[in-house]
């Protein structure tokens, strides 16, 4: 069952134009990740998607409930929420600080201690460092805690976006493993990625996104064997 669509959707910044027809589903409780190169519009349909721009045609669902035209902030309150390429936290101020920053919707006011546990569980670092600003953490360190902010407001779906963006290569499999955990209490994922072959080897299901629009798709082992994909993004 879908609990999120992109339907046809086309949008952009000012005038220039970047999604084309760009159309996805997220599959309740499973791992889906949206991989293609540089500058073809993966951002810029999760921010589509999260209500950050808003779709000049097309629409987006949610629950059943047609949310194109809602605001971030309302669809973060249902359970949608972003972890947004660059961490974007909040520095200058301790890691429990924007862990409790996270837990400010009313959905997951009610659940801050239990959700704060599962955080500490996943990412014992972060419990370490509880009292240290978070711009004080290595890079690693911040993207847990961006992640760990967003398992703070309590999510249905969890759009992350560029988790492995300048990290070294230990730390992407700490945090790749930490994906399957959330998986497995069935909180629904769409990963935006550059590393295409982690991504694949991870997800359950995978969108190619070229030019704007959705070109391929399918479930992952099979997007991992499929020869344009083998030569286009992981250099077989």
């Amino acid at each position: 069952m879908s609990i999120l669509e992109a339907r046809d959707i086309t949008s952009g910044y000012g005038e220039v134009q970047v999604l084309w027809g760009s159309s996805l589903n997220l599959e309740e409780g499973k791992l889906t990740c949206l991989v293609g190169g540089n500058g073809v519009g993966k951002t810029t349909l999760l921010r589509t998607v999260m209500g950050q721009i808003h779709p000049w045609s097309g629409s987006i669902w949610f629950e059943g409930r047609d949310v194109s035209r809602l605001p971030a902030y309302t669809k973060a309150d249902m359970g949608l929420i972003m972890v947004p390429e660059g961490r974007q936290l909040f520095t200058d101020m301790t890691v429990y600080d924007n862990l409790e920053m996270g837990a400010t919707n009313p959905r997951a006011r009610p659940k801050m201690k239990d959700n704060l546990e599962r955080v500490y569980e996943m990412f014992p670092r972060l419990k370490e460092r509880r009292d240290q600003n978070a711009g004080t953490l290595s890079g690693g360190e911040q993207q847990m805690l961006a992640v760990g902010r967003g398992i703070m407001a309590d999510p249905k779906v969890l759009l992350i976006d560029e988790l492995s963006l300048g990290l070294a290569p230990v730390l992407v499999l700490q945090l790749f493993e930490n994906l399957k955990q959330l998986r497995d209490l069935k909180i629904t994922i769409l990963l935006v990625e550059q590393n295409v072959q982690m991504a694949l080897a991870i997800s359950d299901y995978g969108f190619v996104l070229a030019e704007g629009k959705v070109s391929l798709e399918g479930p992952s082992r099979q997007l991992a064997k499929n020869e344009h994909v083998r030569a286009a993004y992981l250099g077989l």
